[in-house]
């Protein structure tokens, strides 16, 4: 040993300090004299010393990762430090599982990713998990955008999360797999799958946990099923912030709807146990468990961490006496399995396979160009989007399209009830959607028609809807998810931005979670306000990379735009976001009480993503707006037209991607634009717009007019804020004489 310290992959030495503490536990070790069942390593325990070998292996390669890890950062060809050390009795769990068992897991699970992969046979885990530390093109599931665990078939749902935000997603996932069973859709999933989420100690403090593991609960509380294992890795401490001790087991233990496993996960024979009476149970049952393994965080959160600067030494050598591969090793030695010596062996043999793998990763071509980058962000294909829409509506299997007039309320509803007739995984849900069919009246009759399984209510909790609609979609359904007011979002928009939009980003688009998300949006609601009702704040969406949003404002376009999505959903596995105005959900007239001028037939043509449409035909002036701002724009326009002004009207329609080759057409045509936007003045959708035409060399006149940076009063004073038809007139007006 003396001439190869210090080497990498070889014995413990300066380089590998938790290394050498192994060793000298190790070394201290002999052989015990209690009778062990033969097979087995522990009298009453099932883990067997075949499967403990495995284990062990499993948990050897997972510290040798971390090792080699952090001399790839030091050496300048690596990225990614946060490691495993101390939570490798992680492997256990995935022992009690099944590799068909979907795995939405915790940074922390090198272990239970390496055993995975032994289970199933045929990988190269090591390598994999290299691959994504020196972020190389050819990592075989995020292909260089980041260091994740993941898989497609090891059934290992790649997960970037470190505050828990995967939980909501790990929630619907199981949900949703009962569901489709139930609904005869093929979720590819095992219909008794179970789903596991881990995640740690300081995570559970998140609101994002928090909601999702009440959601889980309460789910179960009202008798329904779902096979959920959430796993906390509690190793007390939130990077340097300590969890109060006791706190994880006061918190989720006793509670209802929700079994509580416990132990040590530094004891690898009663992680095994107890995770296998966890799995069982909730297979069983189809119910939910959480199973806290207390552990230990070895080396610090990450490479650039110092642990001495907030915790005492005796602290750190606490840990270090715990040392999850110490256990392992003692129960070997002591079963008769392995001497001493042999045990040392086998880290310097795993530390030598997993130092000649990460020499061969070390120069690894990386990402080169944006078009690598960016592949999977590429939008739904025009024709495939507008083939799926030609064959649901040819099909015969909707509902019978009225040819009435119809307000945009009544056209949502008549889409998405074609939508769940036509599409068997369909699914519509949100607060307030089902029995009461919804606030606006917009769902109204739908859980009559298709049942209680298909169009039903939520919790009052937009991340545990948003959730449910992303695990939904890894479950084979189309989930279209209701959130109730624009402003709502706000509480949840990292399920759309975090989870939804990513991850086909960082799996190089080998999973996707098709949704359509229909939020009630904008001002103006009369009667009605206050800043929660009245929010024109869509910012937050239209920076998300990858996902498509629809801003429909009259019915005809907002049924037609509804399928858009709705195809390139299921084409394609889009997260669509439709901005219904609410303003205008009831609105009949347009210029005159009783004008019937708002109202439109269902929209039976195809409205192809990234395309506007144009009202009128003016030669002076185009206008440029969306939403209830084509409204107001087309009421100005009148006016307009009274004063000489001939004005046309260009309706964006989709605010992601903007409908760019329209909108230079159409400024063209004029030589003058006015933006009219409903949004506010800083962060609106006006800037994008005027960015675009410089972009595009567009060198006529340009000026905008947009609600104010303020958010929406009660009553009248919203008047004050908001967009009015009026300044659009005027603005029109002060443009054409310029």
């Amino acid at each position: 040993m003396d001439g190869s310290a210090g080497r990498p992959g070889l014995s413990p030495g300066p380089d590998d300090p938790v290394g050498a503490r192994f060793a000298a536990a190790v070394r201290s070790m002999t052989a015990a004299t209690a009778r062990v069942p033969a097979g087995f390593v522990r009298a009453g325990s099932s883990l067997t010393v075949e499967r403990c070998l495995d284990l062990f292996d499993a948990q050897l390669t997972s510290r040798h990762l971390d090792l080699a890890a952090r001399r790839l950062r030091a050496s300048g060809h690596g990225f990614y430090t946060i490691g495993s050390a101390g939570h490798e009795g992680n492997a256990a769990v995935a022992a009690a599982l099944r590799p068909t068992d979907p795995a939405l897991l915790h940074y922390r699970s090198g272990a239970f990713f390496l055993e995975r992969a032994r289970q199933v046979g045929g990988h190269d885990p090591v390598r994999d998990v290299l691959l994504g530390v020196v972020a190389a093109a050819r990592d075989p599931i995020s292909g260089g955008r980041h260091k994740v665990f993941g898989r497609h078939d090891l059934a290992v749902v790649p997960q970037t999360s470190t505050v828990a935000s995967h939980l909501p997603r790990a929630v619907g996932l199981a949900f949703a797999i009962d569901r489709a069973r139930r609904l005869g859709v093929e979720s590819g999933w095992p219909a008794d799958a179970v789903t596991v989420c881990s995640f740690g100690d300081a995570s559970a403090n998140h609101s994002t946990a928090v909601g999702a593991i009440n959601t889980a609960a309460n789910l179960a509380y009202r008798g329904l099923p779902l096979s959920l294992l959430l796993v906390c890795e509690d190793n007390g401490l939130g990077i340097s912030v300590p969890t109060a001790p006791g706190w994880i087991a006061a918190a989720h233990s006793g509670r209802a709807g929700l079994a509580y496993f416990a132990a040590d996960g530094c004891d690898l024979a009663a992680a095994h146990d107890t995770a296998v009476r966890a799995v069982d149970w909730t297979r069983a049952h189809r119910k939910p468990a959480f199973l806290h393994l207390t552990t230990v965080r070895l080396m610090g959160h990450a490479g650039s961490d110092v642990e001495s600067a907030y915790r005492s030494r005796a602290a750190i050598a606490a840990d270090l006496a715990r040392d999850p591969l110490v256990g392992t090793a003692r129960l070997l030695v002591e079963a008769g399995a392995l001497t001493p010596d042999e045990v040392l062996d086998r880290y310097r043999g795993t530390g030598e396979r997993v130092a000649a793998v990460e020499r061969s990763v070390a120069e690894s071509v990386p990402l080169r160009t944006r078009a690598e980058v960016v592949a999977p962000l590429a939008g739904p294909a025009p024709s495939v989007v507008a083939g799926h829409v030609r064959h649901v509506r040819g099909s015969g299997r909707g509902t019978q399209e009225s040819t009435e007039p119809l307000t945009v309320a009544q056209a949502v509803n008549q889409a998405l009830a074609d939508v769940l007739a036509v599409e068997p995984g369909a699914i519509v849900f949100g607060e307030d959607v089902g029995r009461k069919g919804g606030v606006y009246g917009v769902t109204r009759g739908l859980a009559d028609r298709f049942g209680s399984a298909r169009v039903f209510d939520t919790l009052l909790d937009e991340q545990a809807i948003l959730g449910l609609a992303a695990g939904a979609g890894l479950a084979g359904l189309l989930p279209i998810p209701e959130i109730q007011y624009l402003a709502f979002l706000h509480n949840a928009e990292d399920q759309i931005r975090g989870e939804a939009a990513t991850l086909g980003f960082f799996s190089a688009g080998q999973y996707r979670n098709p949704m359509v998300v229909r939020i009630a949006g904008y001002g103006y609601q009369e009667g009605f306000g206050g800043h929660f009702h009245n929010d024109d704040a869509v910012a937050v969406l239209r920076d998300v990379p990858g996902i498509v949003v629809a801003s429909p404002a009259r019915p005809d376009d907002a049924a037609a735009m509804l399928h858009t999505c709705v195809a390139a959903a299921r084409t394609s596995g889009a997260v669509c976001v439709i901005l219904e105005p609410i303003a205008r959900y009831h609105t009949r007239d347009l210029h005159e009480p009783g004008d019937g001028r708002w109202l439109a037939p269902y929209g039976h043509e195809h409205v192809p993503v990234g395309r506007a449409r144009t009202h009128g035909d003016g030669a002076d002036l185009t206008v440029v707006t969306f939403g209830n701002g084509l409204y107001l724009s087309l009421r100005a326009a009148a006016r307009l037209a009274a004063r000489g002004i001939r004005a046309r009207v260009l309706d964006l329609r989709w605010l992601v991607p903007l409908p760019i080759g329209d909108l230079v057409r159409e400024a063209a045509a004029t030589g003058r634009v006015l933006v009219a936007d409903e949004t506010r003045r800083s962060g609106g959708v006006s800037e994008g717009v005027l960015a675009a035409l410089v972009d595009a060399g567009f060198d006529g006149k340009m000026a905008r007019v947009a609600s104010a940076d303020s958010f929406v009063p009660l009553g009248d004073a919203a008047r004050l804020v908001l967009l009015s038809e009026r300044e659009i007139e005027a603005a029109a007006i002060e443009l054409v004489r310029r």
